[in-house]
């Protein structure tokens, strides 16, 4: 005769997967275990030496990086150097301050919800006023849910603005503003928040719109450029953080205020041809990448009365902050 079988008891471990109270419980996996996402490290850090070169030398030059006078020969830019280091090593650390640290807020939002991203990608550029196009990340941004994306894409701007304002203000309290721009030299038009500090920092000078670089110093360039940086960032399409911004707060109503956004902007280059017409590449640009933001991983999630105010105030920043007609020479 056979042994009888004796009934299977579930394990500890079956009981307690099956418990009605962590049912509701999403599913871990391994790899949730083991959070290390494979990124590169060599780029980045040639990317931003090669940054620190170009914003550098740009400094040296005053912002005039393809002079003949500096840039004619090897003997020429090394006098350039020679005789302008400390300008360009002073615009070199406070540009790159901004810059990292917008990068940074973003990297670590990526790296608190786990959502694989890059080091901080620096863009150099050595042959413009500025000595670079700014930094990004690269990261799965598919896999963030609504309020992910919504932290993701805030931290970088607040991050920045954080070094920004104050380098910003240390350059306009410093502007050499008694002598006028020079005849057919580059100028720079001032953002709201720039005539706002410059109104206080020098009220005989309130109504001045444009800057000589005759007039600059090292923190009112850098403190420009992210001025400019974080405006253009915060543009309300595409995946810029303020598409993300955008979409996290409005969902798909944000590609109708993305629309509206593009088509007023077309139409103001148009208008304003004269001022305006440095902006064409940035929108053709945003244009080939899709003014819309796709879906999250769950745009059901809420973002909260917090978030929903800091999200709605930060829609702000392009006014206070991107200076709408560029440059002009």
């Amino acid at each position: 005769m056979e042994p009888a079988e004796l009934p299977k008891q579930p394990s500890p471990a079956t009981e307690a997967f099956n418990d009605p109270a962590v049912a509701h419980l999403p599913e871990l996996k391994l790899s949730d275990l083991h959070f290390r996402p494979q990124r590169r490290v060599m780029l980045p850090i040639v990317l931003f030496l090669a940054t620190c070169v170009s914003t550098f030398w740009v400094g040296c030059t005053n912002w005039k990086p393809v002079e003949e006078a500096s840039f004619g020969s090897y003997a020429a830019m090394w006098r350039t150097v020679q005789g302008n280091w400390q300008t360009g090593l002073q615009y070199m650390v406070a540009v790159l301050a901004i810059l990292l640290t917008h990068e940074m807020g973003h990297f670590l939002q990526t790296i608190k919800n786990r959502i694989a991203a890059s080091y901080p990608l620096c863009i150099p550029v050595p042959f413009n006023a500025i000595g670079t196009m700014g930094a990004v990340i690269g990261m799965d941004g598919m896999k963030a849910n609504r309020r992910e994306i919504f932290d993701i894409g805030i931290a970088g701007p607040l991050a920045g603005l954080v070094v920004a304002f104050p380098v910003f203000w240390w350059g306009i309290v410093d502007l050499n503003l008694a002598n006028m721009p020079r005849h057919g030299e580059l100028q720079l038009y001032m953002p709201w928040v720039g005539r706002w500090m410059l109104e206080r920092a020098h009220p005989q000078w309130a109504d001045v719109q444009w800057i000589g670089l005759s007039q600059v110093n090292p923190y009112f360039m850098a403190g420009w450029v992210g001025m400019l940086i974080t405006g253009l960032n915060m543009l309300p399409v595409s995946q810029l953080d303020g598409g993300h911004t955008t979409y996290a707060l409005f969902l798909k109503d944000a590609h109708t205020i993305s629309r509206w956004f593009i088509s007023l902007t077309i139409f103001y280059i148009v208008a304003n041809l004269e001022h305006a017409v440095m902006w064409t590449p940035m929108v053709v640009l945003v244009i080939l990448m899709g003014i819309h933001h796709p879906q999250t991983a769950d745009d059901n999630v809420k973002l909260g009365p917090v978030r929903w105010t800091i999200g709605l105030a930060s829609l702000l920043i392009p006014l206070l902050c991107f200076p709408i007609q560029g440059f002009r020479q």
